[in-house]
């Protein structure tokens, strides 16, 4: 079980259109997605394409919903470009959730990912960094965690397939390098399951410093699929390598317990991107709704 007064639940938008393939959800439209998620008893969303951009629309939309806005993705390109555009664009982000109420910001580092590149097998060709690059990310997440930090926000870092921090021993170099008190990490149980990675084994060494999660499940079926058949990360997320918690392969039974004996506090978030047409994001949200209120009485 895990605390409803420290666990909050969201869900995001990109099973009702998929911001790196818009054809993926074209006809949902903002108003129908978060009335959906409220309708589905979720009362967390990050921050999706279709979004208003002006905090004031947003947040009066989001509020006669009961929805609050809990995080936001953003690119970072600190060993590809100079330090200072990230920055940039960093502070726009950061103002722009701080005005929306959301304390977490999580980035993901952009440069040479396959992730986006709808003809490169995800399995095949990953970028892997130098010792002067891995010094530029943690300098550079250090120095936006700082940032976040003083605007009383948390900095949390996304691992993701197909980019520069993805496997296992990536993610441990990773944590030892970057300063605990200003970059934090962003759990995701389908990206490390579809990597290979035992996310409990993650979770329970680094649960400490978790301050965001994405629950998301995988098909490992269509996992070997996309090794076998050398799919591009997007093709498979069109395939249906993801899912929400509860239909798929994960077992979330561990983490809830690892974060609720660790006293976890912040957003648990279902994220699992499919095709809406196959998977009707409202019905799944209400599955993984199900499943959650099920497994940790939230």
């Amino acid at each position: 079980m895990l605390d409803k007064n420290k666990v909050k639940l969201g869900i995001a938008p990109i099973a009702w259109t998929n911001d790196d393939m818009p054809d993926l959800g074209r006809e949902n439209t903002f108003e129908q997605c978060v009335s959906e998620m409220a309708l589905a008893g979720f009362t967390g969303s990050e921050v999706g394409g279709k979004y208003p951009a002006d905090p004031a629309v947003l947040k009066a939309a989001l509020d006669i919903r009961g929805i609050q806005i809990c995080n936001q993705w953003f690119s970072s390109f600190l060993i590809s470009r100079p330090y200072e555009e990230t920055e940039a664009e960093f502070e726009k982000a950061t103002d722009f959730l701080r005005e929306m109420g959301a304390k977490v910001i999580g980035v993901s580092e952009q440069s040479y990912s396959i992730q986006g590149k709808i003809d490169q097998p995800v399995w095949e060709g990953k970028y892997v960094m130098d010792d002067e690059e891995w010094k530029l990310l943690a300098d550079g997440l250090n120095r936006l965690g700082k940032i976040a930090k003083d605007k009383g926000m948390t900095l949390t870092f996304h691992h993701h397939m197909g980019t520069v921090v993805q496997t296992e021993e990536e993610i441990d170099r990773f944590m030892e390098m970057v300063d605990p008190e200003l970059v934090y990490l962003l759990f995701d149980s389908g990206h490390l399951s579809f990597a290979g990675i035992d996310p409990e084994k993650v979770l329970r060494r680094y649960v400490s410093r978790v301050k965001h999660v994405h629950l998301k499940d995988i098909r490992k079926e269509m996992v070997e699929r996309s090794r076998r058949e050398r799919w591009s990360f997007l093709k498979g997320v069109r395939e249906g390598v993801f899912t929400v918690p509860g239909d798929g392969d994960v077992d979330f039974e561990p983490i809830f317990e690892i974060l609720n004996e660790a006293g976890y506090e912040g957003y648990v978030v279902v994220e699992a991107e499919q095709d809406p047409a196959k998977a009707n994001p409202y019905a799944y949200a209400l599955k993984a709704r199900k499943y959650i209120a099920e497994k940790t009485g939230l």
